[in-house]
């Protein structure tokens, strides 16, 4: 199980800093502050914290001018803006540089514990491919980039590994002997129509129409075998900064 966020919280209204800090701390988050743009720029470089909570109007340099200091140096840091006078424009300018939202003051905290709680969840992805030997390379490729894999040769088997725990995104081939995979994904759909889920296959010409129609019923994209690796975590990784956005958008 993985250790709880390190939180990095910016405002220059100190009372809010420590307010905050405090109930974080209570729930077990490690957590720091800054009272400035300025420090919050140094805090990130010595602290590299998990995530950052912070005020966009502050003296000095402001939250969203932070914002992009910051994204420069950490683009897949997520940011977290908060504001007791939040405007469209404010809005659409920090989503527009890299932040995951902008939430009114007072504060919703049950909100930032729930995005806190799936940050560092175990970010967990399923492979369902008869090719052993290719689930294993990839396998053994992804745990190296921190990911929890678990590989299934049988498409009649996959509904129960959704079942049992949190899964990031399932990975699926399109050709499983004699099923197909967009029976599969149309049998995930039924069940979980949310769950991410990308198309592999090595057979680009002959499995057209079912690509199509794994587009059609909803999958992310369609990979081609043998796929770069880095498009792969490009994809797994955009996915994952949508679940997170997602918790705040809801609240």
């Amino acid at each position: 199980m993985k250790e709880k966020a390190k939180v990095l919280v910016v405002d220059d209204d100190r009372r809010m800093t420590r307010t905050i800090c405090d109930i974080l701390k209570i729930k077990g988050y490690e957590v720091t502050e800054a009272n400035s743009g300025e420090e919050a720029v140094e805090k990130v470089k010595s602290y590299a914290p998990d995530c950052i909570l912070m005020d966009i109007k502050m003296g000095g340099i402001n939250g969203i001018e932070t914002l992009k200091l910051i994204k420069e140096l950490y683009p897949d840091l997520p940011i977290i803006l908060m504001s007791a006078y939040v405007t469209d424009e404010q809005i659409s300018e920090a989503k527009q540089h890299g932040a995951c939202s902008v939430l009114n003051k007072p504060l919703d905290i049950q909100a930032v514990l729930s995005f806190l709680n799936i940050l560092k969840k175990e970010k967990s992805i399923l492979i369902v491919d008869d090719d052993l030997k290719f689930s294993r390379t990839l396998k053994d490729i992804l745990q190296v980039r921190g990911y929890n894999v678990e590989t299934e040769t049988n498409p009649d088997h996959v509904l129960s590994y959704l079942d049992l725990e949190y899964k990031l995104v399932v990975l699926l081939d399109l050709n499983l002997g004699d099923k197909d995979g967009s029976d599969v994904l149309k049998s995930i759909r039924a069940k979980y129509p949310s769950k991410p889920v990308i198309i592999i296959t090595g057979y680009k010409e002959e499995m057209t129409d079912s690509i199509t129609k794994a587009l059609q019923i909803g999958a992310r994209t369609c990979l081609y075998k043998p796929f770069e690796i880095e498009e792969l975590i490009k994809r797994i990784m955009e996915i994952d900064r949508e679940k997170l956005n997602a918790i705040l958008e809801e609240k």
